[in-house]
């Protein structure tokens, strides 16, 4: 379904690059100018928490962005591009898997439970949820692969559960945003900071990365396409 009469996926796509873009530099100057820097081994635990931020919005999701955009943007053939947005989706989720390892790491040597708050709970879910969405898609769509005819009626759903995922990935990080923010002014960070700003204008940054990447994803890739993705290929 076209997005907007006349509106090309690419279009939406270039918003998407400069917006992934200014999240990354922002949580990176985040972790590393205000918060101290990264680290999977240090005396200061936070170091080790830093690294969860970044591989969530980093690997996870502006990753997993360039895989939704990959698919119908890139000017090869269609096996091509199916096989880039594989790879980039599966590089997403183990930098993510990563991310959720390092949430862990931190909360054990700090004594701190996991699992306890909603952004968690979402966030767990939805990195599960994402595995199953790469298994579903690697056996239907690359190896072994159904049959034309079923993987026609396949992709829509393969295309609504995709979206539906990386919503919930974009929710969980505002969630994620907005605990730790709270953590830290709770802690003694004034409320009109730079990096209470700083945190902020990077959850916001990170929404209309979102909903840039969920546009371009249903909008079609040439302005006379009546869908959003090619249809399947009988080879």
């Amino acid at each position: 379904m076209a997005v907007f009469p006349g509106v090309k996926a690419a279009l939406l796509t270039y918003a998407a690059h400069v917006l992934a873009v200014l999240a990354a530099g922002a949580v990176l100057v985040w972790c590393i100018y205000f918060r101290g820097g990264l680290a999977f081994e240090a005396s200061n635990k936070s170091l080790i928490f830093n690294i969860h931020p970044v591989l969530m919005l980093i690997g996870f999701i502006i990753i997993g962005s360039e895989a939704i955009m990959s698919y119908k943007t890139l000017p090869w053939s269609h096996e091509v591009n199916k096989t880039i947005h594989l790879v980039l989706h599966a590089i997403a989720l183990v930098l993510g898997a990563v991310g959720v390892y390092a949430a862990f790491k931190f909360h054990n040597e700090s004594g701190i439970d996991n699992l306890y708050s909603l952004h968690s709970w979402i966030g767990i879910g939805t990195i599960s949820l994402y595995g199953i969405q790469w298994i579903f898609g690697f056996v239907t769509f690359f190896f072994p692969g159904l049959s034309p005819a079923l993987r026609r009626k396949s992709l829509p759903w393969h295309v609504l559960f995709g979206v539906f995922v990386y919503v919930l990935a974009i929710a969980t990080a505002e969630l994620g945003f907005l605990e730790k923010l709270t953590f830290l002014e709770s802690s003694g960070l004034y409320k009109y900071s730079p990096e209470a700003f700083l945190v902020n204008f990077t959850a916001l940054v990170v929404i209309f990365l979102g909903a840039s990447v969920v546009l371009s994803a249903i909008a079609p890739a040439n302005v006379d396409a009546p869908h959003g993705y090619t249809a399947v290929s009988e080879n």
